[in-house]
């Protein structure tokens, strides 16, 4: 008989085995393999065998179960109904009777009593059933997952042929583990209560995962190494050349089957890295939320993480030299960071990854591989020959070394984000942690040890340059020139030292402003920046003591050094107040209440009022006292001058003919006029301002009580000489000022008073208070007018 009437028409044949036969019995070579084919068939039906087996009996294990729950169920339903029937024939009983008090009462027990104790019962049978349901909903989803990840571990076990890929049942897995958080996140809702349940399935969830991720991961490594990841660096040898050959980058030869196989093992984490986020964030609800609402993505990871290994060997030969890894870690970043966005991030977004740019996480990756090569293995290095030079005394290469390192992560930042703003994505958070991940800087963070030590090394560096210009007397005699500062700063007469110093301040101000925290550049600033300004203040003071300790301000060199010293502070001052309005600063004031801040090992309680509020005010005081002792300074010397003008009392007594002015009161004012003079050509218009208004009422009341206050008596002459002196005096001031009479309360109402006739004083002696307010003389009190109407005598 002919063998081939007994095999089967080839519409009998199911696909699957029409396509096992095609792949195995391609030629008649393949004939001769048939007998190796047996065992291994024996062996998968054998497995077969035994996972249907097992899938029975928890399908038994189930319906027990199920049964169990069914009878309960039954059993509280037949309850149910016999208290139901029992309610309805009382109500029939109480309907036929004729309305006696214990009918009353009995229904008034079954409404009052036992129907809320019925209701009560329906809704605990409803609970029961509600929970019996879902945790048998739970058990099947949890069956279903734990079922495919064993049979892609049986496949893994068996490395089946690459045509009977498991990316499939994984795929299963994951979208039933997505339907079980479904319903754990509604339940976790809906029914707290059940939190026991959910720990439960959690418990089972994290088993199957703990088996699933792991699998996904090595099946993603082994998918790189065949497509030839990580790409050669054999071309790192010209990472300092500005053109450099682009790396062959293998996602973008990869094709066929090899290409499906990645896609699909590439969605199957993204499936996993969703699913896990919204596990965390659901488990973390109001404790620590916004922890599980970010994690570097993982298939990215994996694409980094061979790089990192292939680099450090090239790493550890370039510790002396870390421009050279910088420079390595920016070309593989940039060569590679087109294909993130071209090929990778249509799977994150089909993977429904919502907020996750694969261009930022690749670079993030890239960086946070270097910070931890930097970390680990560069840090430490610069820092122990830092510690070595301190206790040989000898100058330290390695701070030049550290401050260069700082040089290469800042700019290295800068151009890393501008990589990051090529993707058209604005950061407009700039202290959020997407920031944090992309900066270098971000180092400082888990070591603020190592940022009080940069910012020790550069207030050395720029004391030592600011020093060389205080020394150099050109910078104290020349103004400041060129680009200002602040506006209107040329008012402020400051000497080109103070504009150097807020220069090197404001260089290393910006050094810190790549820093990924408020905190940070806070801390930064009060180390580095404020110590700047207190030795630039103390310099300032030095000065004026040196110029008081010489001459006590009396010669012009003096007063001009102490000028140019408040002017340099109101410069400062001025300078340092319109930086605070600016928002890189206003958010430091914000967040004063950091502890970065306050860990810091010096007086914070003046950051009410801004990063340098402390710094303005002691500038400011500073400026306030040296204005002063200028004033008090001219006041000395021309009441030195004015002495044997206020001895002569007999002078108030006379008439002199001709020009009625005391020549001695003429040469105290024309000291007084000239030192003014030199205050306006030597200080700013503000300070000047105060200075000659404060010299103004130093006079004032030092004539009003030499003079007014004294025994003198005052004739008629006395009256028009002491008017002609006030004129004098009145006209020195009218230079700065339109009606000085203003600056000179008390003298101006004492000469108002001598001018008075006798009859209008002598009304004046009955209510004086009321009489001096009605003559508008406000500054005298009563016994200071008293005293000059006493004095006051009517002879010719």
């Amino acid at each position: 008989m002919d063998p081939r009437n007994n095999l089967p028409s080839l519409s009998e044949i199911s696909p699957s085995l029409l396509s096992f036969l095609s792949d195995n019995f391609q030629n008649r070579g393949d004939l001769l393999k048939a007998p190796d084919l047996v065992p291994e068939l024996q062996k998968q039906c054998s497995d077969l065998d035994h996972n249907l087996n097992d899938l029975n009996h928890k399908l038994e294990k189930s319906i027990v179960s199920f049964a169990s729950h069914s009878e309960q169920l039954g059993s509280l339903f037949n309850v149910i109904n016999l208290k139901l029937n029992h309610l309805q024939s009382s109500e029939f009983l109480s309907g036929s009777s004729t309305g006696g008090e214990e009918d009353s009462g009995r229904v008034k027990h079954i409404l009052g009593e036992e129907l809320p104790a019925l209701v009560k019962e329906v809704a605990r049978v409803e609970t029961v059933r509600s929970y019996a349901e879902t945790a048998l909903k739970f058990d099947t989803l949890v069956g279903d997952i734990e079922d495919a990840v064993s049979s892609t571990m049986t496949r893994n076990l068996r490395k089946s042929p690459p045509g009977t890929s498991s990316e499939e049942t994984r795929l299963l897995a994951i979208k039933s583990l997505k339907l079980t958080e479904d319903i754990l996140i509604s339940v976790a809702k809906s029914r707290p209560q059940w939190r026991r349940l959910v720990h439960a399935v959690d418990h089972r969830v994290d088993r199957a995962l703990a088996v699933l991720r792991p699998q996904a991961i090595a099946d993603h490594r082994s998918l790189l190494a065949s497509l030839g990841w990580p790409p050669t660096l054999s071309n790192s040898k010209s990472v300092n050349i500005g053109k450099s050959s682009a790396v062959l980058n293998p996602l973008f030869t990869m094709h066929g089957d090899l290409k499906n196989q990645y896609c699909e093992n590439f969605l199957a984490l993204c499936g996993l890295h969703e699913l896990q986020s919204r596990r965390k964030s659901r488990q973390l609800e109001g404790h620590y939320h916004e922890v599980a609402m970010r994690h570097p993505l993982w298939a990215i990871e994996e694409l980094v993480n061979p790089i990192s290994l292939a680099s450090e060997h090239h790493f550890k030969k370039w510790v002396e030299k870390p421009e050279f890894i910088f420079a390595l870690v920016y070309k593989i970043t940039r060569d590679f960071v087109d294909s993130m966005d071209e090929l990778l991030q249509p799977l994150v977004d089909e993977a429904r990854l919502v907020g996750y740019s694969c261009r930022e996480e690749w670079i993030s990756a890239m960086v946070t591989s270097l910070l931890m090569y930097l970390a680990k293995d560069v840090f430490p290095v610069y820092i122990g020959q830092l510690d070595a030079d301190n206790v040989n005394g000898v100058p330290s290469q390695a701070k030049f070394s550290i401050m260069h390192l700082a040089d290469l992560m800042i700019s290295f930042d800068k151009r890393v984000q501008t990589l990051v703003a090529d993707s058209g994505v604005l950061n407009s958070s700039r202290d959020d942690e997407s920031f944090r991940r992309i900066s270098t800087m971000s180092i400082f963070c888990d070591r603020p040890d190592w940022l009080e030590l940069w910012a020790e090394i550069e207030l050395g560096d720029t004391l030592r340059k600011v020093r060389l210009e205080m020394g150099d007397e050109r910078n104290w005699k020349n103004k400041v020139q060129g680009a200002l500062l602040v506006s209107g700063s040329e008012s402020y007469k400051s000497p080109a030292i103070a504009a150097a110093t807020l220069r090197h301040l404001s260089a290393m101000i910006d050094r810190c402003r790549p820093l990924p925290s408020i905190s940070l550049r806070a801390r930064f600033i009060r180390l580095a920046c404020a110590p700047l300004l207190r030795e630039f203040l103390d310099c300032l003071l030095q000065k004026c003591q040196e110029a008081e300790g010489l001459t006590a301000l009396a010669d012009d060199d003096g007063l001009i050094k102490v000028t140019n010293s408040v002017n340099a502070a109101r410069y400062c001052e001025s300078v340092m107040k319109d930086w605070c309005d600016d928002l890189f600063f206003l958010e430091m004031t914000l967040d004063q209440g950091d502890e970065a801040i306050i860990g810091v090992d010096e007086d914070t309680s003046g950051l009410g009022g801004g990063i340098f509020n402390e710094e303005i005010g002691m500038f400011e005081e500073f400026r306030k006292d040296w204005t002063e002792k200028i004033s008090t300074v001219v006041l000395r010397g021309f009441d030195a001058r004015c002495r044997e003008y206020m001895k002569n009392k007999k002078q108030w007594q006379e008439k002199e003919e001709g020009w009625n002015v005391s020549k001695l009161f003429v040469g105290a004012l024309d000291y007084l006029q000239g030192k003014i003079s030199k205050l306006e050509e030597g200080l700013n218009e503000i300070d000047f301002v105060v200075a000659w208004r404060s010299l103004a009422t130093g006079v004032d009341h030092l004539v009003f009580n030499g003079v007014l206050m004294s025994k003198a008596k005052f004739y008629n002459g006395g009256v028009e000489r002491f008017g002609g002196d006030l004129d004098v005096l009145f006209g020195v001031f009218r230079a700065w000022c339109l009606r000085p009479e203003g600056f000179f309360p008390k003298v101006s109402e004492g000469l108002k008073l001598l001018k008075m006739k006798e009859d209008q004083l002598k009304v004046g002696t009955e209510g004086i208070e009321r009489w001096l307010k009605e003559k508008q003389i406000r500054h005298l009190g009563v016994p200071e007018a008293e005293r000059i109407v006493k004095n006051r005598i009517f002879k010719s």
